[in-house]
């Protein structure tokens, strides 16, 4: 080895090779764009996310690239405002591979400046995050969802409730307290594994008889809520007339059908109201049509 070589060996990389090796060896997608959005650098990992080569990339407008269609508009005048301005802002969005799959990618975005201070082209660097962003909605789902019959659980019950009953923004909302009958007998002769099974169909047919439209929650035990967009009575009625068909329809059972019913209590919430208020007279409301019903049939 030569003296030259030794002292060259012994500097190590130079400050332009050290940045060159870190964009080419980095998992993030690195690339820089004009201020017509044209492609001037991409490193590896964008070259292989898009199945094309640093040539064949250079010179396109990367919103023909990999940005998803319906983000080509905001994604053009992100650039054209950050060149204007001088200044990038995080962004997130779906990316689209080689073969045309969504990916969520998070962007950090950089304005570069020429020698008097003139932006010139802009540097981003993307990270995939469509796996968090999946783990993340699983566990939101988890956490607002109720594990035995997959209806919103308590808690999203109550968010949805502050929102229509919010004094500023709400728009009031109706209520539907439905408390099953007979299911604690049922629940005794044949065990929880039965009781179970008819919660969950209970629960299903509670949904089929609100539809989309409405918010169908367990509220706890063998009680149900559903939060309607409209608190006119006529319509809360109208409901109740259908939860209570779909819930009187034989269940399987072990040894035949069971015949369970359900009392249901209505009310309706204005604006600025507690949210516990309306819960309560929505709740008051359905023990009173459990006791007249205790009356027509004391088994119930």
């Amino acid at each position: 080895m030569t003296a030259r070589e030794g002292q060259v060996s012994s500097a190590g990389p130079t400050p332009a090779q050290l940045a060159q090796d870190l964009v080419d060896a980095v998992e993030a997608l690195v690339c820089v764009v004009d201020g017509e959005g044209r492609i001037m650098l991409t490193n590896p990992a964008l070259q292989r996310f898009t199945g094309q080569d640093a040539e064949t990339l250079r010179g396109k407008r990367f919103v023909e690239v990999w940005v998803a269609p319906e983000d080509v508009a905001l994604a053009e005048q992100a650039v054209q405002l950050a060149i204007e301005s001088g200044r990038a802002y995080p962004q997130e969005g779906d990316w689209l591979t080689m073969g045309g799959e969504r990916r969520r990618v998070t962007m950090r975005n950089t304005v570069l400046h020429d020698a008097d201070g003139v932006p010139y082209a802009i540097a981003c660097v993307g990270l995939d995050v469509t796996d968090d962003r999946a783990r993340e909605a699983r566990l939101r789902h988890q956490t607002r969802t109720d594990v035995l019959t997959g209806l919103a659980n308590r808690g999203a019950l109550f968010d949805a409730l502050r929102t229509k009953l919010d004094a500023e923004d709400g728009t009031g909302c109706g209520l539907l307290f439905c408390d099953l009958d007979q299911f604690k007998a049922v629940n005794d002769e044949y065990g929880h594994a039965t009781g179970d099974r008819l919660l969950a169909e209970a629960a299903a047919r509670l949904a089929e008889a609100a539809g989309p439209e409405h918010l169908v929650a367990r509220f706890g035990g063998d009680e149900f809520v559903i939060l309607c967009p409209c608190g006119e009575e006529t319509q809360l009625r109208q409901l109740a007339e259908r939860v209570t068909a779909q819930v009187g329809r034989p269940f399987p059972g072990p040894e035949g059908p069971l015949l369970i019913g359900v009392s249901v209590g209505i009310a309706s919430g204005r604006p600025g109201e507690p949210v516990d208020a309306v819960i309560a007279r929505a709740d008051q409301s359905m023990y009173g049509a459990k006791s007249s019903l205790r009356r027509r049939n004391p088994r119930a």
